[in-house]
């Protein structure tokens, strides 16, 4: 009778795993395929965890295995089918393990901290700071146009003649802020009108008001002050 004798396995492995999520695996074993040189295989990643499973579903007569993580790295979650032991070595954590007679398998969730203590990768930080230099470009383009359409619309039609308006029964304040804006052919501020004219502030807002109800001039807010502006007679 033919005798059918199952394979033994041995393990004596190093893992080391990047920060990119690259694993070598490196030592003695007689695994095949078990030993690679910075593969992504082993490693899987949502948001800022990372997952390294490494599991193979035959029989090790007797492995051991030391898995060195990336300098920042925090452990969220371990599982091995033998004992474990974390350490720290030069800012590194370590998992050692090993096992007789079991299937191996070493799965870890963890995290990589970056030095200011928070776990957003580089990837996240770069989409991040984009996404806030598009936030800054369209709060400053709105606030150019909103500067612009206040303080660079195009002028209402003004009418250069003074014989164009009926000036019979205004007082001659009233009669100099109409020649004013008659003769400068655009609307001015009330500030303007009162630095032109030399008038008090009182005596322009007072006169603003009677020729804006005798139909003469309009009055609109811009900001902080007042746009006359001559009226179509």
């Amino acid at each position: 009778m033919p005798c059918l004798c199952a394979q033994e396995y041995y393990a004596d492995l190093t893992i080391d795993v990047d920060s990119s999520g690259f694993v070598t695996i490196d030592g003695s074993t007689n695994y095949p395929d078990l030993l690679v040189d910075d593969t992504e295989e082993y490693i899987s990643k949502k948001q800022s965890y990372w997952l390294l499973n490494i599991t193979k579903d035959d029989t090790f007569s007797e492995y051991v295995y030391v898995v060195t993580f990336p300098e920042g790295s925090t452990i969220n979650f371990i599982d091995s089918n033998g004992p474990i032991r974390i350490a720290e070595e030069q800012g590194n954590l370590l998992v050692r393990g090993f096992g007789e007679n079991k299937t191996l398998s070493v799965i870890v969730q963890y995290q990589i901290e970056k030095v200011d203590g928070s776990t957003e990768t580089n990837e996240e930080n770069q989409i991040t700071s984009i996404l806030l230099l598009i936030i800054i470009f369209v709060s400053i383009m709105a606030l150019v146009f909103l500067y612009c359409f206040k303080f660079f619309k195009k002028p209402k039609e003004q009418f250069e003649d003074i014989k164009d308006y009926n000036l019979k029964g205004l007082s001659e304040r009233q009669k100099e802020i109409m020649k004013l804006l008659i003769e400068r052919k655009r609307p001015l501020t009330q500030t303007d009108i009162q630095k032109e004219l030399n008038m008090p502030k009182a005596a322009v807002s007072r006169n603003i008001r009677t020729l804006e109800r005798n139909g003469l001039i309009e009055k609109e807010q811009i900001g902080m002050s007042n746009l006359i502006t001559l009226k179509k007679q």
